[in-house]
């Protein structure tokens, strides 16, 4: 499923890419470009984050 479509970056993609170390959206953004553009699938990385993430904490600015 294409989850970031400013840089057609796919939810296989981005576990992949958190799979090999990314633990934030900066992080996913610098790695693949996703998260970057629009901002619009900031929401869904971040909830791929969750899923996949052990102990994940957000920090609330």
């Amino acid at each position: 499923m294409l989850v970031c479509s400013c840089f057609a970056v796919s939810d296989r993609t981005l576990r992949k890419v958190i799979a090999a170390g990314a633990h934030d959206v900066d992080e996913i953004g610098e790695c693949c470009g996703a998260g970057t553009g629009c901002g619009g699938c900031v929401e869904e990385i971040e909830e791929l984050l969750d899923e996949t993430v052990p102990h994940r904490v957000q920090l609330i600015a």
